[in-house]
């Protein structure tokens, strides 16, 4: 029983943070327990735990006699968490050349082609989830899960950030930048790599607009996207 209640409460994890990266549960919206206990088919329970995992991760907040929201993050805090990538990910580059083979670099390659796909499609949810996954992949692709997992709940808190802080404009070039860095790799070109992962960094956070006004969202129309 505790194993499937652990999986359940998993299964509503990975759906509710795949709506928050794909921008389809904004900042400051509301998550009701018993919408989501009706929506996923489980007990107000089970949704507790998924809502408190939730909040470990920093992607929600709970407030007493309130109830769950999707976390807000503040200037200060979306400067520090550019601040952590650029350190934790220069040194990536740096592990992953030491340790790249072709195989690896085949499959990072196929990840670029991918997104590319997806932007030309004007897939935005599915382009949003694949510029993220770059930088889990290549930790992936070099087996150090505990990185990968560092890394996914830093890029899944970036995917609130630009939410409330990118202009309209300032993402169109990730994909660019991330095809330059593979290329790099390949070329044998640590140094430049490196460069190029922190220059791409330096770029997205200076794509943020931090007077934005702030998004609204309903649960029920959010949820209504995602499939249980």
């Amino acid at each position: 029983m505790k194993n499937m209640e652990s999986s359940a409460t998993s299964y509503i994890v990975e759906h509710l943070t795949r709506a928050i990266v794909e921008h389809k549960l904004l900042p400051g919206t509301k998550l009701a327990e018993q919408k989501l206990a009706d929506h996923f088919g489980v007990s107000r329970t089970l949704v507790r735990q998924a809502l408190f995992q939730l909040s470990q991760n920093r992607l929600i907040r709970l407030e007493p006699a309130r109830g769950a929201f999707v976390a807000t993050p503040s200037v200060q805090e979306a400067r520090q968490v550019f601040a952590v990538r650029r350190m934790l990910e220069a040194e990536m580059v740096r592990a992953f050349m030491a340790q790249r083979t072709s195989a690896k670099m085949r499959r990072l390659k196929q990840h670029v082609a991918a997104e590319k796909k997806a932007m030309e499609r004007n897939d935005v949810g599915q382009r949003t989830e694949l510029l993220g996954d770059f930088h889990v992949r290549m930790a992936e692709l070099m087996g150090n899960e505990v990185l990968a997992q560092l890394l996914g709940e830093l890029i899944s808190r970036c995917a609130l950030i630009t939410l409330m802080y990118q202009s309209s404009s300032a993402a169109e070039h990730s994909h660019e930048e991330h095809a330059l860095i593979v290329a790099a790799l390949a070329g044998d070109d640590v140094e430049h790599a490196v460069r190029l992962m922190q220059q791409h960094l330096v770029h997205v956070e200076a794509g943020l607009t931090f007077d934005r006004d702030m998004p609204s969202s309903d649960l029920s129309m959010a949820l209504s996207s995602l499939t249980p």
